[in-house]
């Protein structure tokens, strides 16, 4: 398989699960434990954001695919916070889960933040076969 065949399903893997991963810690951060708000979706984001971004570098070599799932985090975690058409909200911004809502968003992206910065910090590995 080509280099490029291999970068194009790798991105689209990565997006794949960074997207499905956004969606499911948004539709967590009003989860509740015998009627406790429970953050889960908080240690998720951080935790997931920087080990996709890391781990797609890792895996690809590539600083541009390792940046997609930042870029796909962000965009399902904003759009959460906007209404729908039919007025539905899921991230909202009041009491204890507005709290819990605010520090998803804030530390997923700080996370996001120093993972892509460390990728494009990193050295460049050599292109090619291996010797």
């Amino acid at each position: 398989m080509s280099r490029v065949v291999s970068l194009v399903l790798a991105a689209l893997a990565t997006v794949l699960v960074a997207g499905w991963l956004a969606l499911v810690e948004v539709f967590w951060l009003p989860l509740r434990v015998a009627g406790v708000l429970v953050p889960l979706s908080v240690l998720v984001a951080v935790v997931g954001n920087y080990l996709l971004v890391v781990g797609a570098l890792w895996l690809t070599g590539s600083r541009v695919v390792a940046v997609l799932p930042a870029l796909v985090w962000l965009v399902v975690a904003v759009s959460a916070t906007t209404r729908r058409p039919e007025g539905d909200l899921v991230a909202v911004g009041s009491g204890g889960l507005g709290a819990v809502t605010l520090a998803f968003l804030g530390l997923g992206v700080v996370a996001a933040a120093f993972a892509v910065g460390r990728v494009l910090a990193a050295p460049r590995r050599p292109v090619g076969p291996r010797a």
